[in-house]
């Protein structure tokens, strides 16, 4: 590795400096979904730039950093971080979801409950942001609320905010916790909530509900990477021609939205970029991304066979260098927060992978375990600080991203460009935050449960 390295590159408001080109990309997202028919969703715009909305963006910030070289590569960090109340890339399609709801608000005068399953950072940044709408008065608590329904297994992961600590906030915006065998069945969950009751609380409440979950709520805020990439990077990068970017993914829809805005901006005139490669990282619990790639199908059955050596008390395999050589358990959890089997976009990010290049890799807890001390080392360049004890870290999403990195390295399966970005989605440890107590959390077995919390929150609203 080398130490000599540029100081970083930093925008402090992304989603400010990027206003109109960002509006003009969210206008082509109307054109393209104009009458689908679909369930409630704001328009894809923006309100008009005010103080209010500065300050309600201001969190937004992007940097990108140079890192030691590692084996001929040039790594970057692509730090989508820098919000201190979520430190995940989360924040940004939070913002850009709540500031359209703001907008329809203010255009219509009609109120809106958000409605979203999340494993955790989701919840945590839309809460986040809908606080940060109320606190810079761009909408009333009674105008805007947000319900999240999370997994119990992470519940842990759930940041204290206003929205949970005041009373009156906490009813009116409630954390549900949903306990499963299979914690993706929050997704099943909120969209059967609002599928079956949306209609009516419009009819008996006039509150539009809107379920988040869509793709395009999230590539829309996604494509600022491609941004930032074309405005932070040196110009004669792009003439390099192929960059990679490594990812930790769940269902991968921050690189979707990166090649959205990748296309827009290598079309238009407003600048270069290289081509982009796109690797994934993965865990064992939730490897179905990197499977699909391998082998046409999320079949778990396509797994490499992993055997026990009792010396070691390790699992391990050579039959594949795309999953982890060893483990402590070949069906652990690492993270909870990608919890996404069988991701329908799949059929989207195969493709893409092999018409431009790219691949992926799985990772275990051990690995990363393994190579902590000197991932530690690597991030310090980027002024990212890991915890000295892996115990205290809940968020393992850029862990996960600069392990595989280096495994991919070391095994070759990086492409031929040396020339690597590594998209910093997530990196919190215990000292961060402040969990929601679980008497600030409610719990629905089912839709008839969730219903029953939705509706209370709303009358708790209108009541007011």
């Amino acid at each position: 590795m080398t130490t000599a390295l540029s100081a970083p590159t930093a925008l402090k408001n992304a989603l400010t400096h990027y206003h109109a080109e960002l509006q003009h990309a969210l206008s082509a997202l109307e054109r393209d979904r104009a009458g689908s028919g679909e369930a409630f969703s704001p328009a894809f715009r923006l309100p008009e730039l005010s103080p209010g909305l500065e300050q309600f963006f201001s969190v937004s910030g992007i940097g990108i950093t140079e890192l030691p070289t590692y084996r001929g590569h040039t790594l970057r960090l692509l730090d989508l971080m820098r919000n201190p109340g979520t430190r995940t890339t989360k924040t940004l399609a939070s913002l850009i979801i709540v500031a359209r709801a703001v907008r329809h608000i203010t255009e219509t005068g009609e109120r809106i409950l958000i409605v979203t399953p999340s494993s955790a950072n989701k919840a945590t940044a839309l809460r986040d942001a809908v606080y940060r709408a109320i606190a810079t008065g761009l909408v009333t608590a009674d105008q805007l609320q947000i319900t999240c329904v999370v997994p119990e297994v992470s519940a842990t992961k759930l940041w204290s905010s206003p929205l949970s600590e005041d009373a009156l906030l906490r009813r009116r915006n409630p954390l549900v916790a949903h306990g499963s065998e299979e914690p993706a069945s929050v997704k099943e969950l909120a969209a059967t909530f609002t599928a079956e009751h949306a209609e009516r609380f419009w009819r008996q409440y006039g509150v539009r509900v809107w379920y988040t979950l869509g793709l395009d709520n999230y590539r829309a805020a996604d494509m600022i990477r491609a941004f930032a990439e074309r405005d932070l990077l040196p110009k004669a990068d792009s003439a390099a021609g192929t960059r990679t970017h490594v990812h930790s993914v769940s269902s991968a829809f921050g690189l979707l939205g990166h090649d959205l805005g990748h296309r827009r901006v290598t079309q238009s005139s407003e600048g270069t970029l290289p081509r982009a490669r796109y690797f994934l990282v993965q865990h064992l619990g939730t490897p179905d991304m990197v499977l699909s790639l391998r082998h046409g199908s999320h079949d778990r059955r396509n797994l490499p066979g992993y055997r026990f050596e009792p010396s070691e008390g390790l699992y391990r395999q050579e039959d594949d260098p795309h999953f982890p050589a060893t483990t402590f358990d070949p069906q652990e959890q690492l993270d909870p927060t990608f919890y996404t089997r069988r991701p329908v976009t799949s059929a989207q990010m195969d493709p893409l992978i092999a018409a431009q290049g790219g691949g992926g890799i799985v990772v275990s807890l051990h690995e990363c375990l393994s190579r902590y001390a000197q991932v530690r080392g690597v991030l310090a360049a980027a002024e990212v600080e890991l915890p000295a004890d892996p115990r205290r870290l809940r968020e393992w999403s850029l862990v996960m991203a600069v392990t595989g990195t280096l495994n991919a390295a070391d095994r070759g399966l990086l492409p031929d460009s040396d020339d690597v970005l590594i998209h910093g989605s997530g990196s919190y440890s215990d000292q961060d935050y402040r969990p929601v107590p679980d008497h600030h959390r409610l719990t629905a077995a089912d839709v008839t449960a969730l219903a029953g919390h939705v509706e209370d929150a709303v009358r708790s609203g209108t009541a007011h």
